[in-house]
């Protein structure tokens, strides 16, 4: 038994051909992500420390589908939202609609600790962020003009689409600002355990681009999104309709819990069986200290690191001798 560390930054189909200046400063976020997540356990941080903070620095990164680079709704606005729950207790938060809170992770663990709910959503979740003093913006500050690009892309294609979705090309001799498959951004999320087997798990997204004004998905949903018990922490991204029909988070940990199944074991069914093949990723470690990272997308934005010295930052599938 040891602590052990997986993040994600997205599922979706991420092509080998994505430009080295839209993977690169992805690919650095993850490595300081992964590196400050490891710091604060080896500092003996409680795994629900430990997600937040990681989770709050994706969100600060406009690279990423979360907090400032979050995407737009079908009217040009932005909903955030996410959730983080503690293994040991069971204890959740989750917050939805979104438009002035710089880091919603914090929101929706001060909606854990400071309320007797689980879930606020829209304007009630903004009036308990100015209660509690956490930090807000104009809702201007999370518009990029990426994500407005994004947006005209998906209403010219008559789409709502995920992270990664290709842009249709009308002209193949001219790429868009977003082409070759890169949709810029993705989903955030972190799963922690320490060396005592506390788990913890944190999801943090924009949504989909294009998405109708109202729609909530996956990411604040306990159960599909994001998942934590004694035994295993879960986090998950991808097509948020598709988690929540196949409740992927709880699913891995009902595997192990009901059947028996080791962390790998249940995840590869869930990605595998579960949900239809380009749908969905999650990164997930047990009380073991054990890190899994599935996906049934052409790619993930991932990360993990363990107690025992093992790392991995990777985007596609690693290849096999």
């Amino acid at each position: 038994m040891g602590w052990a560390i997986a993040l994600h930054g997205g599922a979706g189909d991420i092509p080998v051909s994505l430009a080295a200046e839209r993977r690169k400063p992805r690919e650095a976020a993850l490595r300081h992500c992964l590196k400050v997540g490891v710091n604060a356990l080896k500092a003996q941080k409680s795994p629900l420390d430990v997600v937040e903070l990681v989770v709050r620095e994706l969100e600060n990164n406009p690279h990423y589908n979360a907090g400032r680079g979050s995407v737009l709704t079908r009217e040009g606005t932005i909903e955030m939202e996410a959730s983080i729950m503690d293994g040991n207790t069971k204890r959740c938060g989750a917050v939805s609609g979104l438009t002035t809170v710089v880091n919603p992770i914090s929101l929706a663990r001060l909606v854990m600790e400071k309320t007797p709910h689980i879930y606020l959503a829209f304007d009630g979740a903004e009036r308990f962020a100015r209660e509690q003093g956490i930090e807000t913006v104009d809702s201007s500050h999370f518009i990029t003009q990426e994500n407005i690009e994004r947006l005209k892309q998906a209403k010219e294609a008559n789409r709502v689409q995920i992270d990664y979705t290709p842009p249709i090309q009308k002209d193949e001799k001219k790429e868009t600002p977003t082409a070759n498959g890169d949709s810029q951004l993705g989903t955030v999320g972190c799963v922690a355990v320490d060396s005592h087997g506390n788990l913890a798990s944190a999801t943090s997204t924009g949504g989909l681009v294009n998405k109708m004004v109202g729609r909530i998905g996956d990411t604040p949903i306990i159960g599909a999104g994001t998942y934590a018990n004694n035994l295993c922490a879960v986090s998950a991204t991808g097509k948020g309709e598709a988690i929540m029909r196949g409740t992927v988070a709880r699913d891995v940990a009902a595997l192990m819990e009901f059947k028996g199944l080791s962390l790998k074991e249940a995840a590869a069914y869930v990605v595998e069986e579960c949900v239809p093949r380009g749908n969905v990723g999650l990164v997930a470690v047990s009380a073991k200290g054990e890190v899994t990272m599935a996906y049934n997308t052409t790619g993930m934005f991932r990360a993990c690191a363990t107690e025992d010295g093992h790392s991995e930052i990777a985007i596609w599938p690693s290849v096999q001798n």
